[in-house]
């Protein structure tokens, strides 16, 4: 307490003091005793009513014993299984549960992982995918200021993400692995890779590339044959020897018929294999008869033509040009969609022959942009722009409806540059990206679709957006939602379909260790996103016609439906809206391939390196003791004493209000037994 708070105290005690003997002590009839023990009583009330007023404040210090953490990593793929390895798994984590000196000394939080990190101990070994790189990133994010050894569970063979070798320099706490497997070789031979295009052009030839496999120490031939429809379209003899073990076989097929076409690529197994399904690999492609061709015209050279160069022809169905507008102006009706890259007085003949084309349009504007030219031209925006520019954040619509997509987290983007100024858009439109600066919104659109007429046009106010996609690395490890978002925007604008009131989006083909994913969207009779419908959709295998039906949930401004759970084979579809007769049908195939049954054994090696660069150690699941003598033992995991000081105000004591009640009313009652009120 301060000086001035001790005076304060010191005054209140003496006015206490004083009203009590003015009260009790001075012409009073009351017995003796009365009065001292009515002046007592007077003198506390009104002291603790005044020190309530003053309200002091007290230093509170309480101390707590927080054991270090120690997070269990468990496996939860299917790969745990076929190594037969399930069991071991199970043992392990009922050892550390029971064991009460890990107990005492740790905090131990259970975590199970496939493709995502999640924080149930619930284990079922199914799950058909592996990235242990992204379940030792999240377990190294939620504990890097706390003391925390990880126990990694797994047989260390990941089916897709960075390779988790190298997260060893980047993860704070040692890491100890529990590898459940063991390192004996087995004969075996396997189809490691095989890479094909997802889409092929009618009437041309499609490459796909095979990487075989062999291990053993004798020399084998075997045959690796491609059939379709039962029929051999590719066979090649093959044959391996201990030194030299692998092939890559690279071959064309024919694209002779549009659809989907299906094919088995399988390497013939020698008869002492103890693994048979990694011989067998199933993919398809998609033949078309054209593709969606768009055309960039730009005068000058930026990174951002890169990023839409990979995220335009991430999908095989979309071809991409660049082009000067002097050279652009002959070959514009060749494309679909025309995009506009910082518009000068260089572009004035393409937009005079656009608009002759009436073709569709994809305008972006940055710090190079003319806009008294680009005023002068468009027809659907402008902007009063000055020779200044700014930088400008991006924040999701939530209630944007032209086509379905999803917040990639804009808020948290780099800033795109543009120039300063407001940016009007004069034809009907919808906003997708709002403009913000300095985290308040401008009014502005920072992305806007806009339709009329027919013709589709779209604008982007800010360059350097591909800072954007290096962002989406940086969080996902990967560069597909952003190629996905953009690769939407594209389909919309380069398509001239009329919009019905249930659109469905789909893929002809999935792989069922993949998301298989069915989205959709519904508008009302006003061509409004109806968020409050209710959506189905009915699944028949073609072959059993056995039937499924799920509903379809909202995710942001689209119905999306999950169907992981559906087994491969071909399927007709129908998504019908409750109580309309609006739906909408198609069909697709799940290829199966299940990539956690192509391993044969743990991948001890890469553990045992990785483990290494954490300061951790590995140890076979037969070695639980040995795991926990190496916890306890460390001293560097010691139970750590915190303090904790709060400064408590008087008037948060609830109890010393009740005290001054208990204390009038205690002399309320005297008085009142003794006749004197």
């Amino acid at each position: 307490m301060t000086p001035e708070t001790i005076l304060y105290i010191i005054i209140a005690a003496t006015v206490s003091l004083a009203v009590a003997v003015f009260m009790y002590g001075y012409r009073t009839t009351h017995s003796a005793r009365h009065k001292w023990l009515f002046g007592t009583l007077r003198f506390f009330s009104f002291f603790l009513l005044l020190l309530l007023i003053i309200n002091p404040k007290f230093r509170s210090e309480t101390y707590t014993i927080e054991k270090p953490k120690l997070p269990v990593l468990i496996d939860n793929s299917a790969s745990v299984t076929a190594l037969e390895q399930r069991e071991n798994a199970e043992n392990f984590v009922g050892f550390l549960k029971s064991s009460e000196d890990l107990n005492d000394k740790f905090d131990i939080r259970y975590y199970g992982f496939g493709s995502e990190l999640n924080t149930s101990d619930s284990l079922s070994f199914t799950e058909r995918n592996t990235n242990i790189r992204k379940a030792l990133s999240g377990v190294n994010a939620v504990y890097q200021s706390e003391i925390a050894p990880t126990v990694l569970i797994t047989d260390g063979n990941q089916t897709f993400g960075a390779d988790y070798e190298y997260a060893g320099t980047t993860i704070k706490n040692p890491v100890y692995t529990i590898i459940l497997g063991d390192s004996t070789q087995y004969t075996d031979m396997r189809i490691e890779q095989l890479n094909s295009n997802r889409y092929a052009f009618l009437k041309n030839q499609f490459p796909v590339e095979v990487v075989l496999i062999y291990n053993g120490s004798e020399t084998r031939t075997s045959d690796f044959v491609v059939t379709q429809a039962g029929s051999t379209v590719f066979r090649q003899t093959v044959s391996f020897t201990e030194s030299n073990n692998s092939k890559i076989i690279t071959f064309t097929l024919p694209a002779n018929s549009v659809g989907l076409q299906k094919y088995s690529a399988h390497l013939v197994p020698v008869q002492e294999e103890k693994n048979k399904q990694n011989n067998t690999k199933q993919f398809a492609v998609e033949v078309i008869d054209q593709a969606t061709n768009v055309l960039v015209v730009s005068s000058i050279i930026h990174p951002d033509l890169g990023a839409l160069r990979k995220a335009i022809t991430s999908n095989e169905q979309r071809s991409i040009t660049f082009s000067k507008p002097a050279e652009a102006l002959n070959k514009l009706d060749d494309y679909q969609l025309i995009i506009l890259y910082q518009p000068d007085r260089s572009f004035s003949s393409v937009y005079s022959e656009l608009s002759q084309l009436k073709k569709n349009t994809f305008t972006i504007s940055g710090t190079e942009t003319d806009w008294n030219f680009l005023n002068s031209v468009s027809g659907s925006f402008e902007k009063d722009a000055t020779f200044q520019n700014e930088l400008v954040t991006a924040a999701f619509n939530l209630n944007y409806g032209t086509f379905g997509t999803e917040d990639l987290g804009f808020d948290n983007f780099p800033p795109l540059n543009t120039a300063f100024g407001e940016l009007v858009i004069t034809v009907p439109h919808e906003i997708l990206l709002e403009q913000y600066i300095d985290g308040i919104a401008s009014g502005s659109a920072l992305l806007a679709t806009m339709e009329l007429d027919g013709r589709r046009q779209a604008i982007l106010d800010g360059e350097d957006f591909w800072r954007w996609r290096a962002q989406v690395y940086l969080k996902d490890g990967g560069f597909e939602a952003f190629d996905e978002f953009m690769g939407k925007l594209v389909q919309y604008l380069a398509s001239n379909k009329r919009r019905s009131r249930l659109e469905v989006s789909h893929e002809s083909f999935y792989y069922n260790n993949n998301p298989i994913k069915i989205s959709a969207q519904y508008f009302d009779s006003n061509y409004v996103f109806d968020s409050r419908a209710l959506l189905q959709i009915r699944v028949t295998n073609t072959e059993t016609n056995e039937q499924f039906t799920f509903p379809m949930l909202l995710k942001g401004n689209y119905y999306e439906v999950d169907l992981n759970s559906l087994p491969a084979g071909s399927y007709n579809f129908t998504v019908a809206v409750d109580s309309e007769t609006v739906s909408r049908s198609g069909n697709f195939s799940i290829l199966d391939f299940n990539v956690e049954q192509q391993f044969l054994n743990a991948d001890v090696t890469k553990l045992q390196r990785f483990v290494t660069n954490t300061s951790g150690e590995a140890f076979f699941v037969t070695e639980a003791n040995k795991l926990q003598d190496a916890l306890m033992k460390d001293e560097r995991y010691q139970a750590i004493q915190k303090s904790e000081q709060k400064i408590v105000p008087l008037i948060d004591w609830k109890y010393l209000l009740l005290f001054i009640v208990l204390l009038l009313s205690t002399e309320w009652f005297i008085r009142k037994y003794n006749g004197l009120i």
